[in-house]
């Protein structure tokens, strides 16, 4: 009899913790960790940082440098000028002025040139053609393009910008009797070629002009 009195104080005793314990920690099955607070996920990894290098100009120039700068102010004064589509631009002017001068015929890219290249063109095609020469060019392609230097006069917006071309083509100069005097219609030669371009931002006229050109 004493011993079945121990075992109900002591179930009594049992039951008292178990409703405690209840009360304070709620109802658990099993070990749990404590939990973690939870936490933004970490995006820095995927962060965009803002107002970083312009990678359309820093393709094609070094960060700031003077070209840079101007390319910039460029961008500025004209939002959508892109200066990858330029370079791609100058690449078609290069082959059709080009091809204009060796040919002899201007009239399709007097838009394009300056009234001084214009000029200098003429005097060459016209010494050529006093001397009964001609010249028979055909053009490969450009084997490198290099934009070499940029300025703009925030005042006047006029932009410049300097390109390096080499490139591909056969040339041949022949007499008034079609005997070859210079050059070898079946040999690739290259051209070496720097021209400076120059527009006005934000004009109406879409077209660069070449204004300059050298070795």
């Amino acid at each position: 009899m004493n011993g079945l009195l121990q075992l109900l104080v002591l179930a009594g005793i049992a039951l008292f913790l178990i409703l405690r314990l209840r009360s304070v920690l709620g109802t658990r099955e099993g070990f749990e960790k404590p939990p973690v607070p939870r936490q933004a996920p970490d995006r820095r990894g995927f962060e965009v940082i803002e107002g970083g290098p312009d990678t359309d100009i820093t393709d094609h120039v070094d960060d700031g440098t003077e070209s840079a700068k101007a390319l910039a102010a460029l961008k500025m004064a004209e939002p959508g000028f892109s200066v990858t589509e330029f370079l791609g631009g100058a690449r078609g002017a290069y082959e059709m002025i080009l091809m204009a001068f060796e040919n002899g015929d201007l009239s399709e890219v007097e838009g394009f040139i300056s009234q001084d290249i214009h000029d200098a063109f003429v005097d060459v095609i016209g010494a050529r053609e006093d001397q009964g020469l001609k010249v028979e060019a055909n053009f490969v392609g450009v084997r490198e393009l290099t934009l070499k230097e940029a300025s703009f006069d925030r005042n006047t917006k006029e932009a410049e910008i300097t390109v390096k071309f080499v490139g591909e083509m056969t040339s041949a100069v022949r007499d008034a009797e079609g005997n070859i005097v210079e050059g070898d219609p079946n040999t690739i030669k290259r051209q070496r070629d720097v021209w400076t371009f120059a527009r006005v931002a934000g004009s109406g006229n879409p077209n660069w002009t070449l204004v300059a050109t050298g070795e």
